[in-house]
């Protein structure tokens, strides 16, 4: 006689708890105490319940998938909110489905967005740092539950985001804190967000330290564009402080330094963003701010099914601070 397999009844008579409750639990619902949560997820683990998604979504009209809109992109913040992303879906029960586009504009996201509807998706995430995406989603239909991810903080749309600005802030801040007179920046494509937040953060604690404000440096995201920019700081004799955009950005400025004689921390202390996986084994380590992608993973996933079972949506922003990782790539100024 064949075995049968365990139902989401069994689930709830084992935990104690309704078949509501039960099914509260397996779409993340927020309105679930923590210790029921966790004694239906002991019965769900000891009984080896594998919830019907198929008849699930017959009932409910939706799927137990999240759409993901990102470009296709390997830059290191973008890749790791996507990865991010996909770990805290499953853990909640979802599975992910990306629609990679190769711009973020209004016609690339709205087919992907459409496409996703299509397959009746509980509801989507869009990564959209670059100002056309923040056009583009205002377009979209009301009714889609829909978060987005370091967006466009301007536009009244539920968003969740890195702190940029702190984090610029406090990069800055700790090159003053070291003894340097001021602090110049090599800065991120000119329509991204983030770059945006970084400029503002290196700015504001210039000014709030009353120290000059050197020319912006401006660059893209790579190495390549550190590099050239760190040719022409390395001829600067009074260039003692660099906070980089980004962790790429300051290799390259490592490596123009080093070809001029610029030794780092004794000439200049060098300060990046993002806090790559190399970042600690650069020559010198490097001193950077960390993004907690998966604090924003979580935030962005909670707020999304906020959306799904209530009318009312709950948050509409809420921002993740990061926090710096002092290395050895910062120190005093040189004495003149």
């Amino acid at each position: 006689m064949a075995v049968r397999d365990p139902a989401m009844t069994d689930v709830a008579r084992l935990a104690g708890v309704s078949h509501q409750t039960v099914s509260r639990v397996l779409n993340g619902h927020p309105n679930v105490r923590e210790q029921t949560r966790l004694r239906v997820q002991a019965a769900i683990a000891e009984l080896g319940y594998r919830p019907n998604r198929a008849a699930r979504a017959l009932v409910t009209g939706r799927s137990q998938v999240i759409g993901v809109v990102a470009q296709n992109t390997t830059l290191y913040g973008p890749a790791s909110l996507l990865a991010a992303l996909e770990q805290t879906a499953a853990e909640a029960g979802f599975a992910v489905s990306v629609g990679s586009v190769r711009d973020l504009d209004h016609r690339s996201i709205s087919a992907s967005v459409e496409r996703h509807l299509a397959h009746r998706v509980a509801g989507i995430v869009v990564i959209a740092p670059v100002e056309s995406a923040g056009e583009a989603l205002e377009r979209l239909p009301k009714d889609v539950p829909l978060v987005t991810v370091d967006g466009d903080p301007r536009r009244p749309m539920p968003l969740v985001t890195v702190d940029q600005t702190a984090g610029a802030r406090a990069a800055t801040q700790h090159l003053l804190d070291a003894g340097h007179r001021t602090v110049w920046h090599v800065s991120g494509p000119s329509d991204w967000f983030d770059s945006a937040g970084r400029i503002e953060g290196w700015r504001a604690a210039l000014l709030a330290a009353g120290a000059e404000i050197p020319p912006l440096v401006p660059a893209d995201w790579s190495a390549a564009a550190g590099y050239r920019c760190g040719q022409m700081l390395a001829r600067m004799p009074d260039v003692t402080a660099v906070f980089t955009a980004n962790d790429h950005l300051a290799l390259g400025v490592l490596r123009a330094l080093h070809e001029h004689g610029r030794r780092v921390p004794d000439d200049i202390s060098v300060v990046g963003f993002d806090d790559v996986p190399e970042a600690a084994y650069f020559i010198p380590p490097l001193t950077t701010v960390r993004p907690d992608f998966g604090a924003v993973a979580r935030a962005s996933l909670a707020m999304l099914l906020a959306q799904i079972g209530s009318a009312s949506g709950g948050a509409l922003r809420e921002t993740i601070a990061p926090s710096l990782v002092p290395r050895q790539s910062v120190g005093p100024p040189p004495r003149r």
